[in-house]
């Protein structure tokens, strides 16, 4: 656990790149800052954050030029203005972040400014690292099929009215896992949780955990439940990358964030007719990876103007 004090610090370092965000910045300066020895800092800086401090750096950088380019600017004018010395540079390094080229991703692209960030909230928040800007994505209507699990938790209408609902959560048993890969045979790995719960429902949760229903037609094993989601926009957060002990906090966490900072500071409201939901793919096998991450969509839309 990081003290109050070392929090203070990484602010410190972490206002000083959004400060200087389109100038030269480099790690031994950020190390001065924070009064550590450039070594301890490294170490520190990437315990805390989730990333080596470079890779922070080029990342706030990206999402500032992002934000620039969805505003209509052209590419080799960001690419210069944020210290990337040619326009294939600042693609590579895109590329390298983000697994697009920028205008590909430009149209996955948040309108609103990246939020400033703030350690001592992602504390409180036990997000376990930094949550950064999300990836935007249309996607088409697709059905998922699974097994429901109930709990009691009050006035739950979805799963992000309850990070809560980890503390509750009853564990998918790993049988039925298998069994619905075996059943409906997915073309890819990936799990999905799914609040079910209308407002006119008691204090009842429950939620789906299922995997993907390729063929509508197909028929389902006794006790599962097939459901279709409609095509919606989301803004797909990845949890920061944590060690397991930590997963569940991080889930609850960035829920937490999602809710309380970034909707309200972002151009964009819950879409109220679509699902939100939790994916967990390979990412979050334990055994595969030191530290471990999902996804959580949100369906969004444009707020009104005022």
């Amino acid at each position: 656990m990081f003290s109050i004090q070392q929090i203070h610090l990484l602010q410190k370092v972490i206002d000083t790149i959004e400060e200087r965000i389109k100038e030269e910045i480099k790690p031994d300066e950020l190390a001065k800052i924070s009064g550590y020895s450039p070594f301890h800092f490294y170490r520190v800086f990437h315990e805390h954050i989730g990333y080596t401090v470079m890779d922070y750096v080029v990342k706030r950088k990206l999402q500032h030029a992002l934000f620039e380019l969805v505003n209509g600017k052209k590419v080799i004018d960001i690419a210069l203005e944020y210290g990337f010395e040619t326009h294939s540079g600042f693609t590579k390094a895109f590329k390298r972040v983000f697994g697009s080229p920028p205008n590909l991703y430009r149209l996955h692209c948040p309108t609103s400014f990246p939020p400033k960030l703030d350690l001592m909230n992602f504390r409180q928040k036990e997000v376990g690292g930094i949550v950064m800007q999300p990836k935007i994505v249309q996607k088409t209507g697709f059905t998922i099929a699974g097994k429901t699990y109930k709990s009691r938790l009050d006035n739950v209408f979805y799963t992000r009215d309850a990070p809560a609902f980890w503390d509750q959560r009853i564990a998918p048993e790993e049988a039925i896992e298998t069994m619905l890969y075996e059943q409906l045979a997915p073309k890819k790995h990936g799990e999905y949780c799914v609040n079910l719960n209308a407002r006119e429902t008691d204090n009842t949760f429950t939620y789906l955990f299922a995997v993907d229903c390729d063929h509508d037609d197909a028929k389902l094993p006794k006790g599962l439940k097939k459901l279709h989601i409609q095509p919606a926009t989301y803004a797909v957060f990845n949890i920061p990358p944590v060690d397991v002990d930590r997963f569940v906090p991080a889930i609850k966490g960035t829920w937490k964030f999602i809710l309380e900072d970034w909707l309200p500071q972002s151009s964009y409201e819950v879409d109220e007719q679509g699902y939100d939901f939790e994916y967990y793919d390979e990412r979050c096998h334990d055994w595969l990876y030191e530290k471990i991450t999902m996804e959580i969509y949100v369906p969004i839309k444009e707020k009104d103007k005022v």
